[in-house]
This record gives structure tokens, C-alpha cells and sequence, in this order.
């Protein structure tokens, strides 16, 4: 279980979740609850409304009755002060939690869940994207609060970072993308997230793409450095996942459909939702794969697709359609299903898209209406009716 470790059945009836063990062994409830730890309080299961006495301590449970994951308001709120203060996204602190320093690498690489989250704006440039860094915003709460992340353990790279090593330059994604995966070991969850610029350029092997084109990602100096194609990526977070490891991406770009290259797609075809190959056909078949473990990637939109940012949904800020929605949907229906989710982005996105509030940036380059559809792709078919676990 890595850091989070679950305890036994108790007549409380929950499963108290740590971060500090790295062991393995089971929570000893008795000795928790006979301990100087223990302030109590009355907490209810999110999902079953089964009352509980718990410490005030813990803040995440699972209840026993019917597996929900729920948080203790009071628990976490203790924990959120402790690690970030009174802001809980002050940009010092996000630098500070996703650092480079020696103490804090050696603490985040024995974690069982790990994170790079990257939002790229291309500041003054004419090409600036308005809605990355809340993108990135948004997301980071998603993973802590949801998803227990310790803030530790998420890389954050974004241009208003003041640490030159956490500005998303090519040398710097890539860094990170390494770190991300490095030592991973069975039980481990990691998460990429890019919302940037997301372009298409000749695959150097024809037969590598069926559309002869590699999907890439633009790092802010993309110019002079060059983007992050599709091949770098797999090889970079795909091919070392170790059996037992699970890595979740999350593109918000345009042309981000198979930006991973994962040999597998799940989208709708004549109407019916259905996993499909994504291997070229050709006299040798390109097979990419995992070291034993798995990879899943939800993407913006297909490969010939744009994304778009939006302010459709309310006040000034702009925000990635895609990432928004993701994590709004998530928040509302715990426990949702990949295939679940994957289907409401796509009825929300045509909501958006006939929506007056449409962002005009794009269709005034183009001229035309934006077609978007989400995707999901995966290093190899899996039950899509499972519910969503970063």
C-alpha cells in the first residue's frame, strides 16, 4: 500500500488512511485508538451516511459497508494548514512542495503517488494561452483533496514559478517526466498532466503513426528547443512502468489524442463505444509497451482536433473546456466509471460548443466551428466500467 495503509475491520466499521508508513503493515486500530493520538470526532460516510467515531487525526476513510472513500473536514483541514499555511495555493508554496532540493526528492520518491502537473501560457507571446496556470490550479486541488496527493509529491511547472528549474522548458519537462517515474515500484500511482500547445509534425517512421504524423507537446521554448513528441513521451513515462504501477495522463491540448502513443483507444465508432487498435497496420507491427504495468490517458481531443480554452463557465477566468469539466464531473459523481466520465465530458463539450459564451478566439483564426471529443487510450484493453482511482 506504500504510504497509504489501510486498517483492519473494527467495530467502527472504516479504514483510517496514513502518510507516513512506507512498510506495508496493517494499521493497528487498538493501539491508534488507545494512543495519545486520538481526538474523536462524529463523522458521517459520504456515500452510505453510516455514522462513525473517528480521530480527528486521520483525514481520509474508507467505510467497510460500501467502500467509499470519504474525507473528515476537521482532519483536513489540519493537514492543509500544516503543509501550505492559510493559502493553499500561494505560488511560493506550490515552488516549495514541488522543489528540486535533495531532502524533499528523497521524501517524495518512497511516495505511493506522485504527480507533474505542467501549464504552459507562452507568456507575450501571440500565441499565449489565458487559461494553463488555472488549469494547473485546478487539477492540483483535484488530486490533494479527491484523491489524498500529498502536496509533497506533486511537481508543479508553470511560468510563474520562481524557481528557474519549475519553468516548463523542454529540459525542464523532461526532467520531470523522468522524476516522475524513476524508482517506481508495485502499488505506485503517478499522473501526468500537460495543458499547453499541442501541434502535429512528420512521424522520422512512417510506419510508427497511422496518420504518419507525431503528436506533440510545446514547451514554452518550443522555438528554439524544439516541441516533446509522442515517441519521447512513451519512451520517457510508458516503457519503465513496472508491473503494479499505474500511471493516469491528462492532455489538454490540441492534437492530443494519442499523444502518449498507447496502442489502445477507447471512442465511439457507428454509434457504439468500443476499444479499438491503434497500431498501424504495416509488415511489422510497432509495439509499444509498459515494463509489466499501465498507462491511461484521457486527451482533449482527437488527433486531427483542436481544444480550446473557454470562459463559458462563469467569470473572467479562462479555463481548458476539457480540464474543467474532468475535474467538475469528478468532484460531482464519486466513484464515476472511466467509461462514465469519458461520456459526459463528451455531452458537456457539445453543451459548451453550442453555448453563446464559446470562446470566439479560435473560430476567428479558423473560421469555422471547433469539433472536440474527448479520448481515452490505455497501453492495453481494461474494464472501462471501473471507477476512477488516480
Amino acid at each position: 500500500m506504500g504510504d497509504r495503509l489501510k486498517a483492519r475491520k473494527s467495530k467502527n466499521c472504516f479504514f483510517p488512511f496514513t502518510r507516513n508508513s512506507t512498510d506495508g503493515a496493517c494499521f493497528d486500530h487498538h493501539k491508534f485508538f488507545s494512543s495519545k493520538h486520538t481526538m474523536e470526532e462524529e463523522f458521517a460516510c459520504s456515500r452510505c451516511k453510516r455514522k462513525f467515531t473517528v480521530p480527528t487525526k486521520i483525514t481520509t476513510y474508507g467505510c467497510c459497508e460500501c467502500q467509499g472513500v470519504s474525507k473528515s473536514i476537521s482532519g483536513y483541514k489540519q493537514l492543509r494548514e500544516n503543509s501550505l499555511g492559510a493559502k493553499f495555493f500561494d505560488q511560493d508554496q506550490l515552488h516549495n512542495a514541488a522543489g528540486y532540493s535533495s531532502s524533499l526528492l528523497s521524501t517524495t520518491m518512497t511516495a505511493n503517488k506522485r504527480a507533474v502537473l505542467c501549464g504552459v501560457s507562452y507568456s507575450r507571446r501571440r500565441y499565449r494561452l489565458k487559461g494553463t496556470v488555472n488549469d494547473v490550479v485546478n487539477m492540483n486541488s483535484l488530486l490533494v483533496e479527491n484523491f489524498a496527493f500529498p502536496i509533497q509529491s506533486i511537481r508543479v511547472l508553470t511560468e510563474e514559478q520562481k524557481d528557474p528549474n519549475l519553468i516548463p522548458t523542454r529540459r525542464n519537462i523532461v526532467e520531470s517526466l523522468k522524476w516522475l517515474v524513476k524508482d517506481c515500484q508495485l502499488g505506485d500511482s503517478l499522473v501526468f498532466y500537460f495543458s499547453g500547445h499541442g501541434m502535429q509534425q512528420p512521424a522520422d517512421d512512417k510506419e510508427d503513426e497511422i496518420d504518419g504524423l507525431d503528436e506533440t507537446i510545446c514547451p514554452v521554448d518550443f522555438i528554439r528547443e524544439g516541441m516533446i513528441t509522442d515517441n519521447e513521451i512513451n519512451s520517457t513515462i510508458v516503457e519503465p512502468l513496472k508491473k503494479g504501477v499505474k500511471l493516469h495522463a491528462i492532455i489538454d491540448a490540441c492534437h492530443s489524442g494519442t499523444t502518449l502513443d498507447l496502442m489502445h483507444v477507447y471512442k465511439k465508432d457507428n454509434g457504439s463505444w468500443k476499444w479499438m487498435n491503434n497500431n498501424p497496420s504495416s509488415t511489422e507491427p510497432v509495439t509499444k509497451r509498459t515494463n509489466g504495468g499501465t498507462a491511461i490517458c484521457f486527451s482533449a481531443c482527437e488527433d486531427s482536433q483542436l481544444a480550446a480554452d473557454t470562459a463559458a463557465f462563469g467569470g473572467k477566468e479562462m479555463n481548458g473546456v476539457m480540464t474543467y469539466l474532468l475535474t467538475k464531473i469528478i468532484r460531482e459523481h464519486p466513484g464515476i466509471t472511466y467509461a462514465s466520465l469519458l461520456e459526459k465530458l463528451h455531452e458537456d463539450i457539445a453543451k459548451i460548443q453550442r453555448s453563446k459564451h464559446f470562446s470566439g478566439f479560435l473560430k476567428r483564426i479558423f473560421h469555422r466551428r471547433i469539433d472536440q471529443d474527448p479520448l481515452l487510450s490505455a497501453s492495453e484493453e481494461f474494464d472501462v466500467h471501473t471507477r476512477i482511482l488516480f
